[in-house]
This record gives structure tokens, sequence and C-alpha cells, in this order.
């Protein structure tokens, strides 16, 4: 089912060379590992200027979400047609066309005159890194042999990933403050040209192998998430009982029900369903988008509680959460280490655990809050928990997995994690919005109008962060219940050359 493209009418495949020396495999690392830290610092980077962004295009609450989402949908639900594009058609070509299209992205987005211009050139955005993010995980793997030497460059990759989300939300208070917001997004183009001109002398091509393009699945999984998204959205402004959100919500349930047939029926699906029948894996998936989806929340809401009801400036902003930043990257370069001692699944429990804690905390913001007594504590227990609970919960992802769907169901652990972001957002803006006009009708309305809004939009976001704490509950009761790995997922060290693997992504 659905238009495909073959192969064969390609160029000439490239022979992989033989195994790389350590040197040379640490170029490698280097190299796309820059480019997957600009990837990952233009989501966060983009929410401490999101209130500059309101105010300089006249954005809603809801329309400034679209500014995350429009660049996490397309991400997500282009990052399986991206991996297999890498497969078939060589990863540092693809690599290289992500980068070039993700570079132009965020020129046009810092150039952006309206709305509209900008949620197209994010969208964009998302395109480019959907190509060029799973090549980086899968060059990492067919770059250092299975066992300890792996998984300290996995322990890097995930230290830049956790690391860079949260450096991005400093980098762009400084940007915001100092120069405009414009320049979160123009920032991305020097380093995507020195990237560009790198990679063709530093990254060896892989080899080629033949399939199919799903465009069917890529299409129908991507359309249907987005009128997800869109329905619960327009239900924060709308309202449920809206015609446009019914309209949307029936498309979703339609293109996400032709998604899941066209893969039962496609010879090569992106998204394999035979990954979901292992219950470890599949709840894998649906722990690390619950767990995203409150992160998401938490980073939305916060950045603007601290500049709107705090007063604290972007810059400052961007500091605040230098002790998150601290202590994920901290606890996920040490993490790698723990899991052959105690195995995958206590780790995970031990880092949901100050999850849960930091996001009820969070819970209990009012206008009266400081940062020291009502933020710095959460942000520890959130940077120490997700430090904690992503190395472990990647590797349940990836256990036990056939060599042929390896990089289907690497890809997955991205696809959850960018549309769990999404639609998790997407959520907690509808509960943003139904609290806000909850706490309106209560409100006094002898306070002063800045009291005001201070009191409803305090009120609002503990609404959020308590719905995105329910989030991180039903995650830890499915790694509890439902995940099932007592021994390490660590595979002894051992000098061998890997084999040539599918593409991942992101951990």
């Amino acid at each position: 089912m659905g238009f495909s493209l073959s192969s064969t009418t390609f160029a000439r495949p490239v022979i992989t060379p033989p195994a790389r020396r350590p040197v040379r495999r640490g170029i490698t690392l280097a190299v796309v590992l820059c480019a997957q830290l600009m990837i990952v610092l233009d989501l966060t980077v983009v929410n401490v200027a999101l209130p500059s962004i309101a105010h300089g295009l006249n954005l809603s609450a809801s329309g400034l979400s679209w500014v995350l989402n429009a660049y996490s949908l397309t991400f997500g639900g282009l990052l399986l047609l991206g991996g297999r594009a890498g497969d078939i058609l060589g990863r540092r070509r693809m690599f290289m066309v992500g980068i070039a299209i993700f570079t132009v992205a965020s020129l046009a987005g810092g150039l952006a005159p309206s709305a509209g211009w900008l949620l197209a050139a994010r969208a964009l955005q998302g395109v480019g890194g959907a190509i060029a993010s799973p090549t980086v995980l899968a060059m990492i793997v067919s770059s250092f042999p299975e066992g300890r030497e792996r998984t300290r460059a996995l322990g890097i990759f995930t230290a830049v990933m956790m690391g860079g989300s949260s450096f991005g939300l400093v980098l762009g208070g400084m940007i915001t403050e100092w120069a405009s917001w414009r320049w979160v997004l123009f920032i991305n183009v020097p380093i995507g040209v020195a990237v560009l001109l790198a990679a063709p002398r530093l990254l060896p091509e892989s080899r080629r192998q033949p399939g199919r393009f799903d465009l069917a699945g890529a299409v129908t999984s991507t359309a249907g998430m987005t009128a997800l998204v869109y329905g619960f959205i327009r239900a924060s402004s709308d309202g449920w009982g809206d015609r446009g959100t019914m309209l949307a919500f029936a498309a979703a349930v339609l293109l996400l029900t032709t998604f899941v047939v066209n893969e039962a029926r496609s010879p090569q699906p992106i998204t394999p369903l035979r990954l979901f029948t292992d219950r470890s894996r599949a709840a894998s998936y649906v722990a690390r988008l619950l767990l995203v989806a409150g992160m998401f929340g938490m980073f939305f809401f916060l950045t603007q509680f601290i500049q709107d009801v705090l007063g604290f400036s972007p810059l400052r902003a961007g500091i605040a959460f230098v002790p998150m930043t601290g202590a994920l990257f901290a606890v996920s370069r040490l993490a790698p280490g723990l899991v052959p001692r105690f195995g995958p699944k206590p780790l995970m429990v031990a880092g949901l655990l100050p999850v849960v804690a930091g996001m009820t905390w969070l819970a209990q913001l009012s206008p009266g809050s400081g940062y020291l007594s009502g933020i710095l504590g959460p942000m520890l227990l959130l940077g120490t928990g997700m430090g904690l609970v992503f190395v472990p919960l990647t590797l349940a992802s990836l256990a036990g997995v056939r060599p042929e769907d390896s990089g289907a169901a690497s890809s997955m652990v991205n696809v959850s994690q960018q549309v769990g972001g999404s639609l998790g957002l997407a959520i907690l803006v509808t509960v943003f919005g139904s609290a806000s006009r909850a706490a309106a009708r209560h409100v006094g309305a002898s306070a002063s109008p800045v009291a005001r809004a201070h009191e409803i939009l305090a009120d609002a976001v503990g609404r959020s962060f308590l719905t995105a704490a329910i989030f991180d509950v039903i995650a830890l009761a499915v790694i509890v219940l439902v995940i099932q790995m007592r021994q390490p997922a660590l595979p002894p060290a051992r000098d061998s050359a890997p084999a040539e693997v599918s593409a991942p992504a992101e951990v």
C-alpha cells in the first residue's frame, strides 16, 4: 500500500571501509555530535525566547506552542523515513542533506516577518533534523565495538543530548537579552556551514542497502499526529464541543488507523509492528513518551513563569536552569557505569521517583513563590532523575532487537520522544487554558491587573505541572508493572569491529 521508490534508481553503492582506528573514531564522534548538539539546542534555545517571540509576532499561548510543535512534529513524524533514507542512499550523504536543509530553514526562521513564516521555517527545520539525526547514532554504533567502548561513546552521546538540551536554555537567554530572539535561529547558520565543510573530509560513507521508501506510512503518521495535537490545542481555546476540534480528532483517528493498516500490509514498513510484540520494548516507548510529555511542559511553562511572574530577564531565566543542567549532565555521565552493577529496571525506578517528586513540588507554585524556595529544589530533583532514567530506558528499547529491525527500533526511541513532547505539550496547553479561564472567574476584581494576571498564570501553571506529574506516575507504573529486565543489558567488551547496522535515532 502506498507509493514507493526503489533504491535501484540511485547511484552505485559505496563499500564501507575497514574498521577505523580510535583517532578516526574520535573524529567521527566529534563531528556528528557537533551536528546533533545543534539540532538538540534548537529546541530548548527557542524556549527561553518564547516570551520575546510572542511579543514580537503577537502570538497567544496556544499559538506560541506551535513554535515548538511545528518543529517536533515534523521531526518525529519523518524520523523513521529519514533513517530509511540513510540506509538506502548512504548515511553521510543524507546527513549532509539534512544539515543543509536545517541550516537554510534556520536562516529563514531568523528572517521571519510573520508568525506563519516562522512556523513554516520551524517545520522545515524539523524535516532537516529528521533526515540528519538518525545517521548520528548509526555512525556511533557502527564505529565503536559493542561492549564497554560503545557504552562509553553512548554515554558521551547521552551527556551531549541531555546536557545540551539544558544548556540551550542558558544560551537562549544570553542571545535573547544581548541580541534578539532571531539570533537563536541565526546561530545555527555558521555551525551548519562548518559541519557541511567538515563532513566530506572526516566522515565515512556507509554501504547502501536495497529497499523502498514507505511514503504512505510517513505521511499518514505525521498528518495524524498533527491533527491530534491540533485538536488538543483547538480545544484549549474553543472548547471540546467546537466543530473544528471534533473534526481534528476525527481526522486523527482516520489517519492513524490508516497508518496502522498500511504498516501491517507494507512489505518494508517504516514502523514494523512486530517491534511492539515485545512487552518490555513497547513499554519503554510508552514510558519515554510520557516522561518527555511532562518535560516539554515543564520547560514551556517554567520559562514563562520565571520571566513573567518572578520578573527575571531572559539571561537570568537561562542561568536559573544551570543547576538542572549540572545535575542532569553529571548523572547522565555516571549512569552507563551503573547499569552493569544494578541493572536497567532498578535505575529507571530510582530515576523516576525524584522526577515525580520534583514535578509535584512545582505544582505548588504561587505568585509568592521564589526561585530558591519553589524552583531550585524541583530543578535539582528533575535533573538528577532524568539523567539517571534515560540511559537504561534506551537500553530497554533496544534489547533483543533483530538485526534487520535495529534501525526502526532505535528510531522509535526518538519518535516516542518527539511525539511525546508535542502531544504532551498540547494536552498541557489545554489544561492551562481551562485552568486560566477557571482562575479568572475566581480571582478578585479588586486586585491590580498585574497581580491578577500573576495569580491566574500561577494557578494555571500549577495545574499543568500537576498533570505532568500524573504523566510521570503513569510512566513509573508502566516500568514497574510491564518492563522485565532482570539482568544488565550490557555485554562484555570485545575488540572486534561491529557489524553494519541500520540507522538508529536519538537517545
